[in-house]
């Protein structure tokens, strides 16, 4: 057995299904030892689509993504994706295929240092090397799911993939047990409730790896306790519930901003401030924060518990603390969602997001999920869309790097083959990946993507207008005319309401991808979104 089939051997044992990215040279040999085995070698059109499509079948699955390049630009490439595993908490693998070992300290064509590139983009870089390649690959896996997860980085020169080993698979751990603080998260929780009259929860990031989201939701239940999420975190508490009450940071954030001032105390459970950080929006109020790691707040934020541990035991034991009153009414929580609704819906003469947004919600199953990319329509939809299923939205939001969507929806797909996908990016975000039509095209994947055409970075508009800024440089040009397809994907346009729905009854009638072109008025934006 070569190196590279040890590797690839102990991927499979892992559970991996697929491998994205592109080949060259020094891959060839793990290409071959991909091809003798279970796993899927994806092609795509570009490494940071490989990095991104790996972190969405990671999250989505539990068993880190994998993605592979060459050396050089191949790695420069692929760690944007990388970047974004690492900032939005996602079990990654990403290696890069090197050139021979007597070669990797000598000035040659497209030879960096991937050790140095990788350092701060992952948990760990490790190399390769006869002998002890199981050792890396267990360590790899092991540390990529350990909480916090995250990427680790495999560096594979060639002549190691191809040497013979006699190593067997190494079993892979499961990382150190959290500790149990459930009991201290308990008593101290009480004694909070117990003084508080309006005490707000928010849930983040971390939440999103509980298996306890139907015991949280049994305790806002029990103590009618309000609740908000950040963007990662939506749906993993029902936001039909009627103690829902908005997205944190997002659209319309003067509107949920007012039910934030209107706490004495924030229950945060598995909230990471890498989505946003608690001084943005805390004030004075004091704060509770239940995680797998502790706060790193400054000190102008009052701590009543900063506890870090089992997150699941804790949420468990918060079910047995008996119900204690508040101030919140129903009326009121009922109010604010009224008010929400309305504000995030601006009258427009022409098609605008929020329309295209309300649409496409009515015609897609309530379990559909929905990719989207960086930018104005980020908030939007954050706030706007309603979901109550887990993983039912994916975006970006620690790395929030634009060209994100497309790949994003195309990998959930393989992952969920049953299940409707669609994908909403922004014309700017569109230009980065369209690329990736043909991938999807290749693949046969049925997902239709939206892209809301509407000639500008609108987020960087708004931006550039609160600041007082003139508007520059961030104007994309007329809209033209859509195409018939591109790479042979069939393309429709919509200018209207009526032409929009016609267009999403094709797409998701047909057997393979799609692209809606939405023609929409930018101007809502300057509305609904503030920064």
């Amino acid at each position: 057995m070569k190196n590279a089939e040890l590797l690839v051997h102990m991927l499979e044992e892992a559970g991996v299904r697929w491998i994205f990215g592109i080949p060259s040279g020094p891959v060839l040999p793990l290409i071959e030892a991909l091809r003798k085995s279970s796993i899927e070698f994806v092609l795509t059109v570009s490494e940071t689509s490989a990095g991104f499509m790996a972190q969405t079948v990671g999250n989505l699955t539990g068993v880190p993504g994998v993605c592979v390049s060459t050396l050089g630009p191949g790695a420069t490439n692929l760690a944007t994706g990388v970047g974004s595993a690492w900032l939005d908490r996602s079990p990654l693998i990403a290696i890069t295929c090197n050139v021979g070992t007597e070669w990797l300290e000598r000035r040659i064509q497209m030879r960096i240092d991937h050790h140095a590139l990788f350092q701060p983009l992952t948990k760990a870089t490790l190399p390769l090397r006869c002998g002890r390649g199981g050792e890396a690959g267990a360590r790899a896996l092991t540390l990529a799911s350990a909480e916090p997860p995250g990427p680790v980085h495999l560096d594979l020169p060639e002549d190691v993939a191809l040497a013979e080993t006699s190593e067997s698979s190494k079993i892979v751990g499961r990382g150190e047990p959290l500790p149990d603080i459930s009991a201290d998260v308990a008593e101290k929780l009480t004694a909070v409730l117990k003084r508080s009259r309006r005490p707000l929860l928010v849930t983040g990031l971390t939440f999103t790896r509980s298996k306890a989201a139907s015991r949280l939701l049994k305790f806002v239940e029990t103590q009618n306790i309000p609740f908000i999420s950040t963007l990662h975190a939506k749906g993993f508490l029902p936001e039909s519930h009627p103690n829902w009450a908005g997205v944190l940071g997002r659209a319309r954030r003067t509107d949920v901003n007012e039910i934030i001032r209107k706490a004495d105390v924030i229950v945060a459970v598995g909230f990471d401030p890498v989505e946003i950080n608690y001084e943005e929006w805390l004030g004075k109020i004091p704060l509770i924060h239940i995680s797998t790691e502790a706060s790193d707040v400054g000190p102008d934020i009052t701590l009543l518990l900063n506890e870090s541990g089992d997150l699941d035991r804790a949420i468990q034991r918060m079910n047995e603390i008996a119900p204690l009153p508040n101030d919140w009414s129903e009326s009121e929580l009922a109010a604010h969602r009224r008010i929400l609704e309305r504000s995030l819906r601006p009258d427009c003469r022409g098609l605008a997001p929020h329309h295209v947004l309300d649409i496409l919600r009515k015609k897609l199953p309530p379990d559909a999920i929905l990719a989207y990319d960086v930018g104005a329509h980020t908030h939007q939809i954050a706030t706007q869309w309603r979901t109550d299923h887990s993983w039912s939205c994916l975006a970006t939001n620690g790395w929030s790097s634009m060209g994100y969507g497309m790949p994003a929806a195309y990998a959930a797909k393989l992952v969920y083959p049953d299940r409707v996908v669609v994908g909403v990016v922004g014309d700017g975000c569109f230009q980065m990946t369209v690329g990736e039509l043909a991938t999807a095209r290749r693949l046969g994947l049925a997902v239709p993507i939206i892209v809301l055409n509407d000639g500008w970075l609108g987020l960087m508009k708004v931006k550039q207008e609160r600041k007082g800024y003139a508007l520059s440089g961030v104007y994309l040009g007329q809209p033209p005319e859509s195409p018939p397809h591109y790479f042979g994907v069939s393309c429709r346009s919509a200018r209207d309401e009526r032409s929009l729905r016609d267009a999403i009854d094709w797409s998701l009638k047909l057997e393979g991808p799609s692209v809606i072109e939405a023609f929409v008025d930018v101007e809502p934006y300057s509305l609904t979104v503030f920064d």
